[in-house]
């Protein structure tokens, strides 16, 4: 008889499952390190220190792992898988980059500004600034953005008029964020289904359901409010209008490339293609609408093939800032490109090491467990869901972090009941983008408070859109409308 290998012998040490509360450690030091790292920095936490403490979460949870016998490189494929995962949103992410800078030198968002500011009356006026809100910021993918600019301008017009600048405040956001959640220049649109494992025009599409009865409800009570007001003075708009038709070229043909890219979207072209192409139109579109710009751009003053080509590729790939005689505007007419989205790509690696290895030592698996034994229904995983992302805005006081950690933690849980990844990114857009502007000590809420000159408090309760988001979320859930299910094939992969 040969001798047997001893390696083959060798008693190997197993990992047995973890207790829940072993498993919420990594979760706990995660959300109290964060909430720290958001009280030293602020806003600055989102440039780097944010995405050190979720690798620190990450080390947190591989000590846990070592105690209950996980190999260093268990953990390490899995982060590294749970990365290979993300390929998809960090190429869109960079598109996404890439398609603003086009669009922006194209003119196309200016045009759209342009039209949006148009609409003002001052019957409408509080209805008009959700509207025009929404328009820009599905336009800039940004509602800080939105706020920072427009926003203002309107909260001056409102002062003129004696309407309520909380009532006013709470217009402006209710608009901006509608915008933000359905733009797919928005960074917490393309965080919410790479966090859940979707792509990102099925996410759009899916927040449509919940998010378009929301803002219609939202702009009724705006007009109901609107005409039991008594407005003094006008709406002069004029000099912004002016401001914008000095610096660009202004043509509805402009609106053919948003039209062709949406077209895209719904025949359900791959995002890939769709930003693509919506990136090279926006470059020809500039081209022949926007010369002097362009040639601006690339430091020179007659356009040519070089400096064309020079031009179109700095606003796609760099920072772009095109400046116009009215100080307000100069921040709304501003792109970075695709390495604007390098910071949001940075936040979704760090997570993703994060994740991995939270499901490599079994913790997201006993996270799962537990909460699906605790809510035995649908409503009740999607109330969990919710709940969490509120938690989080309001400890963490971070809109991406209330995106980022429950994603991880519920993605499985929603596998595991055999619902689409979608409904969570749903839901995660649905109460954790849209809630952090209602916390004074959130990031948004502080940043949006600060720029309109607005209480937080003041506005809060005129946020229509923000607070009924997460209800409406809720009562689909509750009443099991348009609740996606996994397909055979991925319940079988799941299984």
């Amino acid at each position: 008889m040969e001798n047997q290998d001893p390696s083959q012998t060798e008693q190997i040490p197993t990992n047995k499952e973890l207790g829940i509360w072993p498993a919420l450690i990594p979760v706990f030091a995660l959300i109290a390190m964060l909430a720290f790292n958001v009280f030293v920095f602020g806003d600055d936490s989102l440039s780097g220190s944010n995405q050190f403490v979720l690798l620190l979460g990450g080390a947190v949870a591989a000590i846990v792992g070592y105690f209950n016998n996980v190999e260093y490189d268990k953990m390490i494929d899995e982060v590294a898988g749970n990365i290979q995962s993300t390929a998809g949103a960090i190429l869109i992410l960079l598109m996404v980059g890439a398609l603003a800078g086009t669009w922006l030198i194209s003119g196309i968002i200016p045009t759209m500004i342009y039209y949006g500011l148009q609409i003002l009356n001052p019957t409408i006026f509080l209805a008009a600034c959700v509207v025009i809100c929404a328009v820009i910021s599905v336009a800039t993918g940004s509602s800080w953005t939105t706020s920072a600019t427009v926003g203002i301008a309107l909260i001056g017009i409102a002062e003129a008029l004696g309407i309520s600048v909380g009532m006013t405040a709470g217009a402006i956001l209710s608009g901006a964020y509608f915008g933000d959640k359905l733009s797919p220049l928005s960074d917490t649109t393309n965080l919410a289904p790479a966090m859940a494992g979707t792509d990102l025009f099925t996410h759009i599409r899916y927040m449509t359901l919940t998010t378009v009865p929301t803002i219609t409800i939202t702009i009724i009570i705006f007009v109901i409010i609107g005409f039991n007001l008594d407005t003094t003075g006008t709406t002069d708009t004029s000099a912004i209008l002016k401001s914008i038709e000095k610096s660009f070229t202004i043509s509805p043909w402009l609106f053919l490339v948003p039209a062709i890219v949406i077209a895209l979207i719904v025949k359900k072209t791959s995002p890939l293609i769709a930003l693509l192409l919506g990136t090279l139109l926006g470059a020809v579109a500039a081209l022949f609408f926007q010369p002097g710009i362009v040639a601006q751009i690339a430091g020179t003053t007659d356009l040519d093939f070089i400096s064309g080509y020079r031009g179109v590729m700095q606003a796609i790939t760099v920072d772009t800032a095109i400046e116009t005689d009215n100080k307000n505007l100069n921040d709304l007419f501003s792109s970075g490109g695709m390495a604007g989205m390098l910071g949001t790509i940075w936040l979704i690696i760090c997570a993703m090491v994060f994740g991995g290895i939270m499901e490599a030592i079994g913790a997201l698996a006993r996270i799962s467990k537990a909460l699906l034994n605790l809510f035995h229904t649908t409503f009740g995983l999607f109330a969990s869901t919710v709940f969490s992302c509120l938690a989080l805005n309001a400890t963490a006081s971070d809109q991406y972090l209330a995106i980022v950690v429950p994603g991880k933690m519920f993605a499985k849980a929603y596998r595991d009941k055999g619902l689409a990844p979608e409904n969570l990114s749903r839901a995660l857009e649905d109460s954790g983008t849209v809630t952090s502007v209602l916390i004074p000590w959130n990031t948004c809420g502080a940043y949006h408070s600060g720029v309109l000159g607005v209480p937080t408090l003041s506005y809060a309760g005129y946020a229509f859109f923000n607070y009924l988001s997460p209800f409406m979320t809720l009562l689909f859930a509750a009443f099991g409308i348009k609740i996606k299910e996994l397909s055979q094939s991925a319940k079988a992969q799941t299984a």
